[in-house]
């Protein structure tokens, strides 16, 4: 369930800044005390992930937790939003601090922008873990790519209910019929990132629900782009990837990132 202003989500940070990149600036958040860790939120709205979650999550890691653009306390251009755009913010954000590598965690669109920050800045990514995002466009079902479809149509309806909404008391500044028109034109351009996953050099989990948004048998093909699934691990385990695959039970695409099995299958592996 999305948290909202009257539950009190987020933890305070210890330290909040604006990046100005592109025309927009870029807010970010330190949490925590540790090893980096980039945490990267959902569309629309920032405060499921940086919630519990992030709580959980700084109790291991400094947690550095990044606003997209236009989205929370993230301004925005004129610019069209693109997964590689939004990891170039990322990196910049990163450069600012003067964080030479660190662990990246994003879920669902922040998913996609961590992938990318993997491929286009692997200087950046000590490891990968990536909740819940399909590498290709027909990774997903046939309805949710017909709710994208139909969201920039939508936009001004959809923004105005958002709007008067708990969350819009959160991030007062947000101009939700853009974000909705942008987020839907985002999701319409077809997509295929096989070549850039199979390069990507840092150990990844990949995490996805058993209710998902992303087909069951999308999964394992991303798996194995990452070199799993390609044979038995030996009886030492000494022939396993070096990336792991998790599927988290009575989940979907929309509760997942609230699941505390989630957060400790990714701790269990930031910490390997």
């Amino acid at each position: 369930m999305a948290q909202t202003a009257g539950d009190d989500p987020m933890s305070t940070p210890s330290s909040t800044g604006k990046v100005p990149v592109g025309g927009a600036e870029i807010h970010y958040e330190i949490h925590g005390d540790g090893p980096p860790l980039v945490l990267l939120h959902g569309g629309v709205n920032p405060s499921d992930t940086f919630g519990a979650p992030l709580a959980a999550m700084a109790k291991t890691h400094q947690v550095i937790a990044i606003h997209m653009r236009g989205h929370g306390f993230s301004t925005d251009s004129d610019e069209p939003w693109s997964a590689e755009l939004m990891a170039d913010d990322v990196a910049a954000v990163l450069r600012r601090l003067g964080i030479g590598k660190a662990r990246v965690m994003g879920y669902s669109l922040g998913a996609a922008v961590a992938l990318h920050v993997a491929m286009r800045h692997p200087e950046l990514v000590e490891k990968l873990v990536s909740v819940s995002v399909a590498f290709r466009t027909e990774g997903e079902y046939p309805e949710v790519r017909q709710a994208f479809e139909q969201m920039p149509g939508m936009a001004a309806a959809i923004g105005s209910q958002i709007a008067a909404s708990p969350l819009a008391q959160l991030y007062p500044d947000v101009d939700w019929e853009t974000m909705m028109r942008k987020s839907g034109e985002m999701n319409l351009v077809e997509r295929d990132w096989s070549e850039g996953i199979k390069a990507i050099e840092a150990p990844t989990l990949l995490v996805f629900a058993d209710a998902d948004s992303i087909r069951p048998e999308h999964m394992v093909e991303f798996w194995k782009l990452l070199g799993g699934g390609q044979r038995d691990a030996g009886l030492d385990g000494s022939q396993r990837p070096a990336s792991q695959l998790a599927i988290i039970p009575n989940t979907t695409h929309y509760s997942l990132i609230q699941s505390p099995l989630l957060t400790e299958v990714a701790t269990a592996f930031l910490s390997q």
